[in-house]
């Protein structure tokens, strides 16, 4: 399916405010592609399909998470981590998306991930700052988003596990692993720039 297909195919599967969203972490996916030497082509399909599912029914994802055998763990956390895998698969089945690193950079939008490749930062990243999002902090993560999409991933990533807290909700533990990892490598990068 050509790219104006799956735009169509994926409007259809939200509402108006949901597919608003979704055009705004397109263009910002492209932009952060090109601030730091990603690819803004799987940036944009990667971004344009991130929430394929999220508007599906809590009793459709939960379906496809056990019949197709999606981590088994998300159950036992918040829903709102289901659409990522879910979607991911979603788009495989439905359209033939067989990119790897295009899946998996759905896959974890919401959670993240350890070692996450430099177009998961990108669609993770854009889906926080895209330009309708309104939330305590994001105008500091935009802010670090012009110059280290490490950094800003953390900013954001810090954001939601407070909010988590905030709210007595458990922490999705891949969440933990991701933001220290991205710590780490904010750290060696910082002390290659300072000749360490």
């Amino acid at each position: 399916m050509n790219l104006d297909g799956l735009r169509e195919a994926t409007r259809r599967q939200m509402p108006e405010k949901r597919w608003q969203h979704t055009l705004g972490v397109v263009d910002t996916a492209i932009a952060l592609a090109k601030r730091f030497d990603g690819d803004p082509v799987k940036a944009e399909l990667a971004a344009l399909l991130h929430d394929y599912s999220k508007a599906w029914a809590i009793d459709r994802m939960e379906g496809i998470i056990r019949e197709q055998k999606l981590p088994p763990e998300l159950l036992i956390y918040d829903k709102e981590l289901w659409h990522a895998h879910v979607g991911a698969w979603a788009v495989e089945t439905e359209h033939g998306i067989t990119d790897e690193e295009i899946l998996d950079a759905i896959r974890y939008h919401t959670s993240g991930r350890e070692n996450m490749t430099k177009l998961d930062k990108i669609v993770c990243l854009a889906d926080y700052i895209e330009p309708g999002r309104d939330y305590p902090g994001v105008d500091k993560i935009r802010e670090l988003a012009k110059s280290n999409v490490e950094e800003a991933l953390i900013a954001a990533f810090d954001s939601t596990i407070k909010l988590l807290i905030e709210r007595g909700k458990r922490v999705f533990p891949l969440t933990v692993y991701t933001r220290n990892d991205l710590i780490m490598q904010f750290k060696k990068s910082k002390n290659i720039e300072n000749g360490g």
